[in-house]
């Protein structure tokens, strides 16, 4: 499956932003689907996760109550909202899929979208 992300921009602090994760090439509904994160000089973060069926969802602790993930199978497409940015979600989100059950573990993650850009001013 392919992966690729859209929706990343510039926004301040307070505001709000829709990451989108359209996948191709096989069935999307096969598929576990989460994003993860990366800022500049920093490891890989789980952000969030959701299974085939939209339950359960996950997510990583630095984003509960702001973000939520969800997905559209009819679309081919999965989600994150993200609400009430701040400058330290600043980073590239990346999406990933894997064939079992969501995970926080990027490991067990076999597909990689190239990643979109958040950046969030103070």
């Amino acid at each position: 499956v392919q992966l690729e992300e859209s929706g990343g921009g510039l926004v301040q602090a307070g505001g709000s932003l829709t990451l989108s994760c359209e996948a191709s090439g096989d069935t999307f509904s096969k598929y576990a689907m989460a994003w993860f994160r990366r800022a500049p000089g920093k490891e890989r973060e789980f952000v969030a996760a959701i299974n085939w069926n939209s339950h359960p969802t996950y997510y990583g602790d630095s984003v509960k109550g702001r973000f939520t993930i969800s997905r559209d199978n009819d679309k081919n497409t999965a989600y994150l909202r993200m609400n009430d940015l701040k400058p330290e979600d600043t980073a590239t989100y990346i999406c990933a899929a894997r064939l079992n059950s969501a995970s926080y573990w990027e490991q067990y993650y076999e597909y990689w979208g190239q990643g979109t850009q958040v950046t969030v001013s103070a």
